[in-house]
């Protein structure tokens, strides 16, 4: 990880060669309420943005709020949901979410870090993913596989796994910037600094990472 001066020197010029790469950087997902947006992320895991969003064309129209989902046969969505993969834990882990919704938001999605952690099955990436994303709030940044990567090899982290890659970003890149690094960071390592065989000839980010891991 660099020094604390480094960084301080080379998150402004990464920002700024984000910016310019991924001018409107948003996530894959495809929504149009927070509640799709849940109910995606929820879907994405362990599977592509593109399969999740063939499932989610025809589910958003089927499921219009949080009690048609927590009030729907289990095993009716279990099949709305199956292309998707772990599709009886994906159904329990929606009906559980929008269950709270109903109980105890008035079927909205809540509009905190804290309220969304009380969502059955809902972790600090989902809940970023919400409130980033589709409330523009500045909860935290998301991270997920890629912005793993990209950081540890950027030397912004240490760490290699979730919350703790997470918190580590948060020290050092600005409250402002939260929303957006963590979609412009996503497409970075889905396009450029691939896992197995990072394009690092053109990647514009070259000459400010350390290449942690990469061979």
């Amino acid at each position: 990880m660099m020094d604390q001066a480094t960084l301080e020197a080379a998150v402004p010029t990464i920002l700024s060669r984000l910016h310019e790469k991924y001018p409107d950087a948003t996530y894959a997902l495809n929504w149009s309420t927070p509640l799709d947006l849940l109910v995606a992320t929820i879907l994405a895991a362990q599977c592509t943005d593109e399969r999740v969003n063939e499932v989610t064309a025809t589910l958003f129209a089927k499921y219009p709020d949080a009690a048609a989902y927590a009030g729907a046969p289990t095993a009716e969505l279990e099949e709305d949901v199956r292309p998707t993969g772990f599709f009886r834990n994906k159904a329990k882990m929606i009906q559980g979410a929008c269950q709270a919704l109903v109980d105890h938001f008035g079927g909205e999605v809540p509009r905190t870090m804290g309220e969304m952690l009380t969502l059955p099955g809902v972790a600090r990436k989902t809940a970023n993913v919400v409130l980033n994303c589709a409330l523009g709030i500045p909860s935290g940044i998301i991270v997920d596989s890629h912005v793993e990567r990209v950081a540890l090899r950027l030397g912004l982290t240490k760490q290699t796994r979730g919350e703790k890659v997470e918190q580590d970003l948060l020290a050092v890149v600005p409250e402002h910037e939260w929303t957006f690094f963590g979609p412009a960071v996503i497409l970075h390592g889905r396009y450029t600094c691939l896992s197995r065989k990072p394009k690092c000839a053109e990647c514009v980010l070259n000459d400010t990472c350390e290449k942690n891991g990469v061979r």
